[in-house]
């Protein structure tokens, strides 16, 4: 009876090595899995912090149009890593990010957007064969001519377009929006037609200084496919 007590005995408390090596590989595992669950939750948190900056819409081919800039390589030069800090919002990040291939009649008008928290910013090329220059005529009593990357260029003010969806099913409605300002510049030195325009507003509606404008112009366009410096 003794010697079946102390077989009870030895069951009830792990002695040797092996017992030692098994307690131990538990602590180790224990360790690591509050390990894991402590990244999981550090990982998931810095998701929830630090939301990715919006890209070009997917599905949209990069491909121009004949002779034509597509909207999604007006996107791509655009939506690029250093514009919230030409904008003066180094800490922004882009919101949405997008480009269309419209067109006004037979006139082709691609288009990108990307929009941020302050502003949003546009850049649009018009295939219209007309010359830049002269055409502050036709843009406003505000619009005066300037120069762009030694290009004819012409500054202006203009106003977005605000639609309201009825709950009830009815047509939209749209008014002015808020003030922009925009800059017009021709496609090539020698202004044979064509323009390429970078307009910015704020969603503040205070409107937007020139001097933010002209520096995204001027680090904006000599990515667009096809820009010649000089030419």
């Amino acid at each position: 009876m003794a010697g079946g007590g102390h077989g009870r005995d030895n069951d009830a408390h792990i002695t040797g090595p092996n017992a030692w090596a098994q307690a131990l590989a538990a602590v180790v595992l224990v360790g690591a899995l509050s390990g894991g669950l402590w990244w999981l939750a550090q990982t998931s948190s810095e998701e929830r912090s630090e939301p990715k900056p919006a890209t070009c819409s997917e599905g949209e081919t990069p491909a121009a149009k004949g002779k034509h800039l597509s909207g999604a390589q007006l996107c791509q030069a655009l939506n690029r890593s250093g514009l919230a800090a030409l904008l003066g919002t180094p800490t922004e990040i882009a919101k949405t990010a997008s480009g269309s291939d419209s067109s006004i009649g037979k006139i082709a008008t691609p288009q990108a957007q990307v929009e941020f928290e302050t502003y949003t910013v546009t850049l649009s090329a018009t295939y219209d064969d007309l010359p830049v220059a002269g055409s502050e005529a036709l843009l406003g009593r505000d619009a005066v001519r300037q120069k762009v990357l030694g290009r004819p260029g012409v500054l202006y003010s203009t106003r977005t377009i605000s639609i309201s969806f009825r709950l009830d099913g009815g047509e939209a409605d749209s008014g002015p929006g808020v003030p922009a300002r925009a800059v017009t510049v021709a496609q090539d030195a020698k202004d044979r037609g064509g323009s390429l325009d970078v307009t910015l507003w704020r969603a503040d509606g205070v409107m937007p200084d020139d001097a933010v404008l002209l520096r995204v112009a001027q680090e904006v366009l000599p990515t667009v496919p096809g820009w010649k410096s000089g030419g």
